[in-house]
This record gives structure tokens, C-alpha cells and sequence, in this order.
């Protein structure tokens, strides 16, 4: 919502101001500079990036516009999950966690959490620790690092596609240099031509440094800090798996274990003590 918005605030500021000042909107209007600017911006994306990080990048734009994957309710939702399974560990012992975790689709706990269970890579993060849990890992410290070694390697994928876009954004002032220089030259091959149509072709020119600046620090390079943020609030969701993950493995009760995970969120994301327990209270039975 708040990314429409700001496009559309910042072109109608743009174009708005210009207009009003008496600027002729047709002179704006130039496709070849835009086919310049944007066109070598894209290919250079291309060169500079392998077919992953670009594939992601088109699959997440849509998070400028919607925001982060999870909500704050959805975050609710997983320490509820978390009580759950840590409570089952808790009364009845890890084993009891098995034929939860090697058939998950199948799974009667987690099918009471449908975003969790819809999420299949974080279901898979948490399934494959209580997997050894129930082999008999025990060392929470050891595992730490585990943990912290995959959310990092997952999440590196989510930084170089944001900060593709960044790169993207700062080339585009350069590109619009080229783009006016191009059009300088297609200039100085109609030198002879009067006074008005030099000046037209001149301000032609000069768009191509504009929409080089205008789209850089005006559009891209608020998209890639929009993405940025958002991979950052994501990934929050693991952290919240691990903290709760390694406070049961050091044998805190699942009130404590939940507890943990819920101080590690921001405020924006953090539901209430007294909310999570309300939640918790209300779980239907197993």
C-alpha cells in the first residue's frame, strides 16, 4: 500500500512541480531516452547477477507493495505452534515428536497452524532440529551454530537480490549521462537547424540525465531498501524458530521456551505477554 503511494507521490511531485512552473509535458515524452536508461540498467542486472538471484527478485517485487510475508498475527500464530510441539515434547517426550516431523503434511499439529504450515522451508527448518532432537542431540551451544550457519546461508540469497536492485539504482544516474550525451550528439549533427528545434533537441537531451536521476533515487533505490526491510522482517521468523528451539533444548518449560522467542521480536511484531498467553490458553486440544 505504503509503495504505491510513494511512487505515486513522488512522480506527481516530479511531474506535478514541472508542469506548474509552465513546463511543456511533451518534451518529457522521450521513449528512446527511457529505452537507453532502463534497457542498459536491466542488461546490466543481468550481467552482474546469476539466474537465481534474478528469478527472486521478479518473484519478490510484489513484497513493495504488499510488505513483509508474515504479519504480526502470523507471528502470534507460530509461538502458538511452538507451545504446542513444545509441549508434546514436554509431557509425553521428544520421541512423541517423530511422526510429526517425518510426515509434517500428514501432521495433525501442525495442520491447527495453516500459515505456519504453508510456509514449506521454515516447516522444514523446524522439522529437521526436532528431527535430532529425536536421534538424541542435546548440545544446544553446538546447535546454535548450526542454525545460525543455515539462516545466514538462506537468507544471503534474500540480501544479494535487494541489493541487485541498490546496484541497479546506482548505475542509473551514469546511464542517464550516457543517455544525454547520446542525445547531445544526435544534437550536433542538426547544428544548422534554427534556434527552436536546437532547443527542443537540447531539452531532449537533458531528459535523459532526469529520468536517470529521477529513477534512481526516486524509484529503485526506495525498492531495493523496501525489499531490504522486508527480507529482514522475514527472517525475524527463523530467528523466532532458533530462540524457542534452544530454550527447550535447555529444558525450559514451553511457557519459557515461547517466552524466549517472543522477546527477540521487534515491537512491531511482538504480540503481548498477556495476548500469547490468552492465545495459548485457548489452543484446542490435542
Amino acid at each position: 500500500m505504503f509503495g504505491i503511494i510513494g511512487i505515486v507521490v513522488t512522480t506527481l511531485s516530479v511531474i506535478g512541480g514541472y508542469a506548474f512552473n509552465g513546463g511543456h509535458m511533451s518534451v518529457l515524452f522521450q521513449p528512446f531516452e527511457w529505452l537507453i536508461i532502463v534497457g542498459a540498467a536491466t542488461g546490466s542486472m543481468l550481467l552482474g547477477n546469476t539466474k537465481d538471484i534474478i528469478r527472486g527478485i521478479f518473484a519478490n517485487l510484489g513484497l513493495v507493495f504488499k510488505g513483509p510475508h508474515h504479519t504480526r498475527d502470523d507471528f502470534i500464530e507460530l509461538l502458538s505452534m511452538l507451545y504446542a510441539v513444545f509441549k508434546l515434547a514436554k509431557t509425553k517426550g521428544d520421541l512423541a515428536l517423530e511422526s510429526h516431523v517425518e510426515k509434517p503434511d500428514e501432521s495433525p499439529l501442525f495442520a491447527k497452524f495453516p500459515t505456519f504450515n504453508s510456509d514449506l522451508h521454515v516447516r522444514t527448518f523446524l522439522c529437521d532440529y526436532l528431527r535430532l532432537l529425536t536421534l538424541g542431540t542435546s548440545n544446544a551451544h553446538e546447535l546454535e551454530v548450526i542454525i545460525d550457519g543455515e539462516i545466514e546461508a538462506h537468507h544471503k540469497l534474500y540480501h544479494e537480490m535487494s541489493h541487485a536492485v541498490i546496484l541497479m539504482a546506482d548505475a542509473m544516474p551514469a546511464l542517464g549521462i550516457v543517455a544525454a550525451v547520446l542525445g547531445v550528439i544526435h544534437t550536433m549533427g542538426s547544428i544548422t537547424e534554427p534556434p527552436e528545434v536546437l532547443g527542443h533537441l537540447i531539452g531532449a537531451a537533458l531528459v535523459g540525465t532526469f529520468t536517470g536521476v529521477l529513477l534512481s533515487y526516486g524509484i529503485f533505490a526506495p525498492i531495493g531498501r523496501n525489499m531490504q526491510l522486508c527480507f529482514d522482517s522475514d527472517g525475524m521468523y527463523h530467528q523466532a524458530v532458533k530462540a524457542g528451539l534452544l530454550a527447550h533444548m535447555q529444558g525450559y518449560a514451553p511457557q519459557v521456551s515461547i517466552e524466549f522467542a517472543r522477546k527477540i521480536l521487534p515491537d512491531a511484531l511482538r504480540p503481548s505477554f498477556q495476548e500469547l498467553e490468552e492465545t495459548i490458553t485457548n489452543l484446542p486440544p490435542d
